[in-house]
């Protein structure tokens, strides 16, 4: 059963990324760019004062290769 994916800061999952080994290797602007040792890459919209939409975090923890379970199971933990 899928869970819906709840609203939350761009720093959520940055930290959330951090907890599973990413280290950020760049910005661009607003864009902070993470990468895993095991080459898994992620790219974070990081607006000061908003929340990312549901769609934004989905696409962030498909490139970074996590089920959403894992990050559901983490915020809530």
């Amino acid at each position: 059963m899928l869970t819906r994916l709840p609203t939350v800061t761009a720093r959520t999952v940055v930290r959330f990324l951090e907890s599973l080994g990413f280290e950020e290797i760049r910005s661009r602007g607003s864009h902070h760019f993470f990468r895993h040792p095991d080459g898994r890459t992620a790219t974070i919209p990081v607006h000061a004062g908003e929340d990312l939409g549901r769609g934004v975090t989905s696409k962030i923890l498909n490139d970074a290769e996590v089920d959403r379970a894992v990050f559901i199971t983490w915020l809530y933990e």
